[in-house]
């Protein structure tokens, strides 16, 4: 009679298919420990007052105006493919029709890279 220990003897490792745990519970107390000592620290905070919440009623956002200047100092209103047959007069008096509307829209100024100051400078002159 011969007493077997270890393998079976054919060459054929049995293959362990259990999942160990040991790290598993490890981590898990890990974390436990941290998360006990943590939360005293969490708990006491600063008191403090905070304002009560206020639901304002947003009026909506008029349209923006574009003022877009060719390099010949021509102005555009708002894209416009023609520009304003006054110049800086036209300009003027479509500014003060917006200007009495409430909430007032923003004026956007553009100009063309080889635009001269000088009008970039008139046209904020009569924005």
């Amino acid at each position: 009679m011969a007493m077997a220990i270890g393998n079976d003897g054919d060459g054929e490792d049995e293959v362990n298919s259990t999942i160990n745990t040991t790290p598993l519970v490890d981590v898990m107390l890990v974390l436990l420990i941290i998360f006990l000592i943590t939360a005293p620290v969490i708990t006491d905070t600063v008191k403090l007052k905070l304002p009560a919440e206020t639901n304002q009623i947003f009026k909506t956002k008029p349209e923006n105006i574009t003022i877009s200047i060719s390099k010949d100092g021509d102005i555009y209103w708002n894209g416009g493919m023609r520009p304003l047959p006054g110049g800086t007069e036209d300009l003027f008096e479509k500014l003060k029709v917006e200007a009495v509307k409430i909430p007032q829209p923003e004026v956007n100024i553009r100009g063309d890279q080889n635009v001269r100051y000088e009008f970039i400078g008139k046209t904020i002159l009569n924005a």
